[in-house]
């Protein structure tokens, strides 16, 4: 089985549980970002051994929060001796709009993993984009490149929609299964 890690900042709980949903669907470790930037020495150890490494973050002002970027800057140093080079890399995002701009932090979490010279792992989802779609189908936002969920900024985590996590815990079985194709 390979080893997938779910390194993400969540400002006020929502995409910890669209991480949360994620790390369900890839049978993932779960590497919370603190609120100050910060990632344990354990967490490190963590990213530097797994096969894949899913990347979340809320999109605040068009990217991502300036506490998953002070994480990104602190990559550097694996970057450095290019100790993540062909793992797996793939990416989550949420923000209180529908648009949101969240495809800008989805480039963000691409080009992050193309520096560290990954593989990046889209969807593989259809969008729900019919007549008869429904908000709570799966993919309704319609991402090819991550995931992508919307939650309204007065509503609580708990209130977050089951299609989206549904979204989020399907994207993490194709990390997985993607994972598991790879000859390590």
């Amino acid at each position: 089985m390979k080893k997938i890690v779910v390194v993400y900042h969540s400002g006020y709980g929502h995409t910890q549980r669209m991480a949360e949903a994620v790390a369900q669907g890839a049978g993932a470790e779960l590497l919370p970002i603190d609120a100050e930037g910060n990632l344990p020495d354990s967490a490190w150890q963590s990213l530097a051994a797994a096969d894949a490494i899913i990347m979340g973050s809320p999109t605040y002002m068009g990217t991502v929060s300036w506490q998953f970027k002070k994480f990104a800057d602190a990559s550097s140093k694996p970057w450095f001796s290019q100790q993540w080079k062909n793992k797996l890399f793939a990416g989550f995002t949420n923000s209180a709009t529908m648009n949101g701009d969240k495809l800008s932090t989805l480039h963000y979490l691409f080009t992050l993993s193309m520096q560290h010279s990954g593989i990046w792992v889209g969807t593989g989802m259809m969008p729900s984009n019919s007549k008869a779609a429904a908000r709570n189908d799966l993919n309704y936002v319609g991402s090819f490149c991550g995931a992508m969920a919307q939650s309204p900024s007065d509503s609580s985590p708990a209130e977050m929609l089951p299609g989206d996590l549904e979204t989020a815990r399907v994207f993490g079985l194709r990390v997985a299964e993607i994972a598991g194709k790879f000859n390590g």
